[in-house]
């Protein structure tokens, strides 16, 4: 079993900054890619930015040359560094990792309990 704990969420004012830090934990043999979805009221779950094992990453459109994700493989850490935030930011954010917990097995997908962030104009 892996555990994922989401940390850094809150309110924050248009054009400030905010980090939200991820760890996972458990069984854990290695860990590939790693991610951040979010997820505003009434719309779906939008892909944010996400960290491949070898440091390659991808952005939403709308939040490119904003945020910046990054990972310690050595602490099992994902982090989003969020700047110039706006209010449609505003989101519940989910961390999610793919863990390889034994090499027998296919890596499977986890997700963290989600951490609010609140843009206000």
């Amino acid at each position: 079993q892996v555990q994922l704990v989401e940390s850094g969420g809150g309110l924050v004012q248009a054009g400030g900054s905010l980090r939200l830090s991820c760890v996972a934990s458990g069984r854990i043999f290695s860990i590939n890619a790693m991610g951040w979805v979010r997820q505003a009221p009434g719309e779906q779950r939008e892909l944010v930015a996400r960290i491949t094992s070898g440091g390659s990453t991808y952005y939403a459109d709308s939040v490119k040359g904003r945020f910046t994700i990054s990972r310690d493989n050595a602490k099992n850490t994902v982090n989003l560094q969020m700047n110039s935030v706006k209010p449609e930011d505003t989101a519940v954010y989910y961390c999610t990792v793919t863990v390889v917990d034994t090499p027998i097995r296919p890596p499977g997908d986890y997700w963290g309990q989600g951490t609010q962030v609140t843009v206000s104009s």
